[in-house]
């Protein structure tokens, strides 16, 4: 009896196995990466478009300036220049000017009719709040109108440390002496001597501090 054999050597079934596709996780990394390279992608066109807007900004402010100056004169602008500076320079000047015409007046009111200036002198610095040193020399009849004298120098809040010095006697009996004292820089700033002047509504044009005083050149 025959038997049947199967001669077949084809598979019923495939050979090759399917394999299933399984979703891998995406990586924590992965994601900040990406999060931060759209930041940047975004930063930086942002910095682009700003600087865009500043330029703009920027021009359209160069020709409004470039407008308003033509409006004005160059010439008229490098007069009012020059002006300005001559005016601070003035003020610089007139700030740091001494006038000893308020020293007069104060000499005036408490110097007695006993004592006779002969010379007169200051000196000064250009240093902030110097005082301003006077000397003087003179002549009294007599011991006692040097002793009454410094009294009232002493009652002037503006003369400052009075000094009677050298005293000695001349050949008719008067008494030589030295006077030092000093004051205060705002007592004799011209500024405000002139604001003084126009307040008072004084003229010192026709004050002579030296022929009141009896002062001897």
């Amino acid at each position: 009896m025959e038997q049947n054999f199967q001669t077949s050597f084809i598979p019923k079934k495939s050979i090759v196995k399917e394999r299933a596709v399984v979703a891998r996780p995406v990586s924590f990394l992965v994601i900040i990466s990406i999060f931060i390279l759209f930041s940047m992608l975004i930063g930086t066109g942002g910095l682009y478009f700003y600087k865009k807007i500043m330029e703009k900004n920027i021009t359209e402010m160069e020709n409004s300036l470039n407008a308003a100056k033509n409006r004005f004169e160059p010439s008229r602008i490098t007069e009012l220049q020059v002006l300005d500076k001559r005016l601070r320079a003035s003020s610089e000047i007139l700030s740091k000017h001494i006038a000893v015409t308020p020293i007069f007046k104060a000499l005036q009111l408490i110097t007695m009719k006993t004592v006779r200036y002969i010379k007169f002198s200051y000196d000064f610095t250009n240093e902030i709040n110097s005082k301003v040193l006077v000397k003087m020399n003179g002549h009294a009849v007599g011991y006692r109108s040097i002793a009454l004298q410094a009294d009232l120098f002493t009652k002037n809040k503006n003369l400052i440390d009075p000094i009677f010095s050298n005293l000695t006697l001349d050949d008719k009996g008067s008494v030589l002496f030295d006077l030092e004292f000093s004051v205060d820089p705002s007592f004799v700033g011209y500024k405000q001597t002139l604001l003084t002047e126009n307040e008072s509504g004084q003229n010192d044009n026709s004050f002579n501090p030296l022929a009141e005083v009896g002062t001897e050149n």
